[in-house]
């Protein structure tokens, strides 16, 4: 079982970039696919980004193409999240998950991971 951690989290002002980072526990990380989803305040949680277990394929929602960018590092058990660009807009909390789906047109569904963690929150100012 993989257990979740995500950190990184904080406040920065439109244009700027964050860092967040999920730890992993648990021996089967390297075999999950890993993903990253976020909420904000009174809206649904949605898809950002997935990486395959190898970290050679990603997917991002539209949105984030081209500003995020998602990496693993299954030797260390982490996977990031570069944020570049960021918009008043990108504010929620980003939560780090993990599925073992390896079909990566599926990877935008919540309901397929079924590891969460619990959460660092993204505020950024205008």
């Amino acid at each position: 079982q993989v257990q979740l951690v995500e950190s990184g989290g904080g406040l920065v002002q439109a244009g700027g970039s964050l860092r967040l980072s999920c730890a992993a526990s648990g021996r089967t990380f390297s075999t999950r696919t890993m993903g990253w989803f976020r909420q904000a305040p009174v809206k649904e949680r949605e898809f950002v980004a997935a990486i395959d277990w190898s970290g050679a394929v990603a997917r991002y929602a539209d949105s984030m193409k081209g500003r995020f960018t998602i990496s693993r590092d299954n030797a260390k058990n982490t996977v990031a999240l570069q944020m570049n660009n960021l918009k008043p807009e990108d504010t929620a909390v980003y939560y780090c998950a993990a599925t073992r789906l390896p079909t990566s047109s599926l990877w935008q569904e919540l309901n397929k991971y079924g590891t969460w963690g619990q959460g660092t929150q993204v505020t950024v100012s205008s």
